[in-house]
């Protein structure tokens, strides 16, 4: 059975939102989107145990999100690509959106149970439900 291109694409992208499903990796991509960074100094900027940063270090390599040089007995991770930062971006405009959405639906039902209390029924029709998104 022949690989579909569609497959091959697919399988990459899911690989990709697998290195940057876990809040330590995004923070970790964080630091070496500011710049080329060794395996201590990522640590130390996110509050991670050296082997943690290590471990999601080399996931994001895997991925290709990231790239490698050693220099002695360190190593400096970068970005593999800069457009890495802006799906990233992409990502949390959507995210930002999507909480927005949370925020005012909460706010309408918050509205709504106040207006139902009955310490401040007024004896009006109540108002009708919130749309559906669509």
């Amino acid at each position: 059975m022949k690989v579909q291109p569609k497959e091959i694409l697919f399988s990459g992208l899911a690989g990709v939102a697998k290195a940057l499903g876990h809040p330590h990796r995004l923070a970790v991509l964080e630091q070496v989107a500011q710049g080329e960074r060794s395996v201590e100094t990522v640590a130390a900027r996110t509050g991670l145990a050296v082997a943690n940063a290590s471990a999601h270090l080399q996931q994001l390599r895997r991925a290709g999100l990231i790239a490698a040089r050693r220099e002695g007995r360190f190593v400096f991770y970068r970005l593999a690509d800069p457009d890495v930062i802006v799906a990233c971006d992409q990502m949390a405009r959507v995210m930002r959106r999507r909480l927005a959405r949370i925020a005012d639906l909460a706010a309408r039902l918050d509205g709504a149970a106040a207006d139902a209390a009955p310490s401040t029924r007024s004896g009006r029709e109540p108002e009708a439900p919130l749309p559906r998104s669509r």
